[in-house]
């Protein structure tokens, strides 16, 4: 087996990310026809607020607003304290692109904001691994639409038009998960999947709330664990449970 390159890059909280190199071709988020994983992190808190700038600096600064960092600033806004959690939008992104099943070109995620934001992920980007990181360039993201490669033209993030079934394959099997249905293996259940439909998992990418968050969009929803799970997990076992079915090492 040829021996892959190794990216050597910086990241700063100026500096877009780069590709890391694939094991497989991404599935173009144009083809509909290829059946693959999708997962949508759905209600994800990724929101910008202005905050005084340091050091007595001219201009504006803005910062992406989390619970750690602007406890004060939530209160003032009259904000749930836990609803500001980008932390765990940062966990799932981790968890999804790291797979092998992102590395063998099988897996699209998109991100929809609370705010109604939908964000596609280029497969091949690699998200600091950071939370400061992570916020700096999701502000970026989010003031300027997009977010290129350093070393190519590739958007490895950028902001789309919604509803996200307009970016979803043909045949798409669309689902989320509740507590209330009955549990079964995600193995299992991908195998029910015919040999050219997708799967589309809407993942609540929140700390907490009711799981009616994808009702306009979901076909069904399922049970995977007889335990509460938290969203990065809920990624990994979809992960998992469809490289098994697909024979993905």
């Amino acid at each position: 087996m040829p021996a892959q390159r190794t990216a050597h890059h910086t990241y700063t909280s100026t500096t877009p990310p780069t590709f890391i190199p694939q094991a497989a071709a991404p599935i173009a988020s144009k083809d509909k026809d290829s059946q693959r994983l999708i997962v949508v992190l759905t209600q994800a808190c990724l929101e910008t607020h202005k905050v005084p700038s340091r050091n007595g600096a001219q201009g504006d600064r803005y910062a992406l607003l989390n619970c750690d960092d602007h406890q004060g600033l939530l209160k003032r806004m009259q904000r749930n304290i836990a609803d500001a959690r980008p932390d765990i939008t940062h966990q799932c992104l981790l968890t999804l692109l790291d797979s092998p099943i992102n590395k063998a070109g099988r897996l699209q995620v998109y991100i929809l904001t609370a705010k109604g934001v939908l964000i596609e992920i280029n497969p091949s980007v690699r998200i600091p691994r950071t939370f400061k990181r992570f916020s700096g360039l999701m502000v970026q993201l989010l003031h300027k639409l997009s977010i290129r490669s350093v070393n190519s033209q590739e958007k490895l993030l950028k902001v789309i038009k919604n509803p996200i079934t307009d970016h979803l394959p043909t045949k798409c099997r669309k689902i989320t998960l509740s507590a209330d249905a009955p549990v079964q293996r995600v193995q299992d259940y991908v195998t029910t999947l015919e040999s050219d439909e997708s799967i589309c998992v809407f993942v609540g990418a929140m700390a907490h709330g009711a799981d009616d968050f994808a009702d306009e969009y979901v076909d069904e929803k399922i049970g995977v664990s007889q335990y509460s799970l938290s969203a990065s997990v809920a990624c990994s076992k979809f992960c998992h449970g469809c490289e098994d079915a697909w024979g993905i090492m």
